[in-house]
């Protein structure tokens, strides 16, 4: 992938600001940075061309899931985010 990206910036519930980058040609999301984990790139999904190479290890906001989007019972879920953090979920190996 190449060229520019658009960021918009927007406070999170967390109060940290979440940076959302996005192609300003066609809107499509990139990725995603958090002001509090700053070394951590959030990738969306649907970037990437092999998307079963990577395996979900937690589930964050699941009460704002659509009915359609069934979460994996086998993962660890929070409603909202955990309420340690995710930088705490992070580091306690639920996402390694």
């Amino acid at each position: 992938m190449t060229g520019e990206l658009t960021l918009f910036d927007k406070p999170a519930d967390s109060g940290n600001v979440i940076s959302r980058a996005f192609c300003p040609n066609c809107g499509s999301a990139v990725y995603s940075l958090n002001s509090s984990m700053s070394d951590l790139i959030f990738v969306r999904a649907s970037t990437i061309d092999q998307p079963d190479v990577i395996e979900a290890q937690v589930t964050v906001y699941s009460s704002r899931a659509p009915s359609w989007d069934k979460i994996d019972e086998s993962l660890q879920a929070f409603p909202e985010m955990p309420p340690q953090g995710s930088r705490e979920v992070i580091d306690d190996g639920a996402m390694k």
